[in-house]
């Protein structure tokens, strides 16, 4: 299957390219004023995790995650996102905050991280003992890592354009996976490049792993660490990744769901789901994933890579998910390149851009040679650039990510870097938690939208979102 360029162009105008389904999921943790683990119960106004579609918790009973509903832009994605932000600085009492940072805060040991309380549902229990394992298996200190997930499918009218075009003899669905297992085959190559534009967490406090604080320099005397070569610890070694490396075929769904199935019978995961990549192929139905996948196809796309942003109030900023957009775009016209060994080599340059990508002449692989990282990423951005030419979608998006290669220290992760020197990892954080409750609760973003209804109406608008019973329309 070849999609290229004058495919798109002939078949989509702009605006459809431009269209998708979108949804952002923020994980991040609930802290004290003096940037201490918030051990409390998971706000009461949330209502039941297992319900609330909007606000529930990740691993942690103190780790909060928020869930956009699905949206047809970017904008709405991006206006929802920060309308669930808000409610959630809402609902936090006076004496704690929105921990806006992807790595830990100041933490307990394993024994005394609090696991997300589930009830009220059949599979309260199992979703109880599935992050009991996780703290035998990996430590609950990595749980406690948080980050952006980025949900993302081409309108299925759209891809069906495409199809009848240039493969009808494909079935709707077929076709469709093929698209986007391109995507992800590609992604996997070239993550490398998103951590590096959208890395921000370059720092630690001293009660994270032990053997992970003695890779970072230290700051001050009040546990502050620091890595100062790299973007992203978060995507280091030093982050949440399975055991040891598993590379399933990513050939077709069938051969993808064999491998992953075959980990579970040989005991390397205790489940589908804690297969951890860097992009997930998401099904219809997210209990039975494999039977799904390989029933249904695959339904959208989930990206992991990146940090939360501390310099934005919802923990990533809107020029970000417009490059990611134009980044799956680019994975899907660009031819693959042939390497047997790419996905190992997907995950050795993962981790070196993610700890060495802010050094002056930094190489990674390149179907087996080292090259210069900063080349590569320029050629990319080039590449990009005569794409996005070609499709009529140039807007400015790529000068800023080139501004970003070429000058390191306009990245999210050099000014985190100054900001830790200058108040220490807790102070540097915090100020940005205290800066973003304020603004949020100085908004009333929902009571804006709804300014013509009556307080009455504003106010349920306000409580509906908060316990997952509705989403104001967008």
């Amino acid at each position: 299957m070849n999609i290229n360029c004058k495919i798109l162009r002939d078949l989509l105008t702009p605006e459809e390219l431009l269209r998708g389904d979108y949804g952002v999921e923020r994980e991040g943790l609930r802290v004290t004023p003096e940037g201490k683990l918030a051990t409390t119960l998971h706000p009461e106004p949330f209502g039941n995790k297992l319900i609330n579609p909007f606000i529930t918790t990740d691993f942690s009973e103190s780790q909060i995650e928020v869930v956009t509903p699905t949206v047809d832009t970017i904008d709405k994605a991006y206006t929802a996102l920060t309308w669930l932000c808000d409610a959630v600085q809402d609902v936090l009492p006076e004496n704690e905050f929105f921990w806006p940072q992807s790595m830990p805060c100041d933490i307990p040991e394993d024994d005394a991280i609090p696991i997300a309380i589930y009830e009220g549902r059949p599979d309260a229990g199992s979703a109880m003992a599935y992050r009991q394992g996780l703290i035998e298996k990996y430590g609950g200190k990595k749980q406690l890592i948080s980050g952006i997930h980025l949900n993302f499918s081409f309108k299925d009218e759209d891809i069906e354009t495409v199809r009848r075009a240039i493969a009808p003899e494909y079935s709707h669905q077929a076709f469709k996976d093929a698209v986007y297992l391109k995507i992800v085959r590609n992604y996997l190559r070239y993550r490398w490049l998103i951590i590096y534009l959208t890395g921000c967490s370059v720092g630690l406090h001293k009660s994270y792993i032990p053997d992970c604080v003695a890779q970072m320099s230290p700051v001050d005397d009040a546990g502050s660490y620091l890595e100062t070569t790299g973007p992203s610890f978060r995507n280091s070694a030093c982050g949440y990744k399975n055991l040891f490396p598993l590379y399933p075929d990513y050939t077709s769904v069938a051969s993808f769901a064999e491998d992953v199935q075959g980990y579970v019978d040989k005991g390397y995961l205790s489940a589908a789901k804690e297969l951890y990549t860097q992009i997930r192929m998401k099904p219809r139905d997210a209990v039975n994933v494999l039977e799904s996948l390989r029933e249904d196809g695959i339904k959208y796309l989930e990206i992991r890579t990146i940090d939360l942003n501390v310099y934005d109030p919802c923990g990533i900023a809107k020029i970000d998910m417009e490059f990611v957009h134009r980044f799956i775009l680019y994975m899907l016209i660009k031819p693959e390149e042939d390497y047997p060994q790419w996905q190992q080599e997907g995950l050795l340059n993962e981790e070196a851009v993610a700890v060495g990508g802010l050094q002056p002449g930094f190489k990674i692989k390149r179907s087996g040679e080292l090259v210069d990282m900063r080349t590569w990423a320029l050629e990319i951005l080039e590449d990009m650039a005569e794409m996005e030419q070609n499709l009529g979608l140039s807007d400015g998006i790529l000068n800023t990510m080139r501004t970003r290669v070429v000058h390191p220290e306009t990245t999210y992760a050099a000014r985190q870097m100054a900001d830790i020197e200058a108040h220490g990892f807790l102070g540097s954080q915090m100020k940005k938690a205290r800066e973003y409750k304020a603004g949020s609760l100085e908004r009333e973003n929902i009571l804006r939208e709804y300014g013509d209804a009556d307080e009455q109406v504003q106010k349920k608008h306000q409580e509906d979102m908060t316990t997952g019973k509705a989403f104001p329309k967008l």
